[in-house]
């Protein structure tokens, strides 16, 4: 039987896509430099987070309870964050306009968000 950690295939899918869209960033992408700095945040987001997903994932397999459910929020909120955030910065490199207003800030906020989560997973009381 074959068992995937959903949260490590998230933290592999971005990690391995930060990549490919830091090489379209530095190789194909059209704009002036305001728009490639916004791509190459987008990208850099991207990958800590990925790499803050592979420490959620494995933090979480050692541990259960609220510890296991915070640091499962946690995930949570990096991946939306990663959509919504790194997203919006990745069609505005594309297109030069804002799609979705409030996107990036909203997913700042997730971003910032599963970060207190995983500071709540941290927490033992005795």
């Amino acid at each position: 039987m074959i068992r995937v950690d959903p949260v490590l295939l998230i933290a592999a899918v971005a990690g391995g896509s930060a990549v490919g869209l830091g090489a379209y960033g530095a190789h194909g992408l059209q704009g002036d430099d305001f728009v490639k700095h916004a791509w190459e945040t987008g990208v850099a987001y991207q990958m800590w987070h990925a790499l803050a997903l592979i420490g959620v994932a494995l933090l979480r397999q050692r541990r259960d309870g609220w510890r296991k459910r915070a640091l499962g929020f946690s995930a949570a909120l990096f991946t939306a964050g990663i959509i919504g955030f790194c997203g919006s910065l990745y069609g505005f490199g594309l297109t030069g306009e804002i799609l979705v207003p409030g996107l990036a800030p909203s997913g700042g906020m997730a971003l910032m968000a599963g970060w207190l989560a995983f500071a709540v997973a941290a927490i033992e009381h005795r």
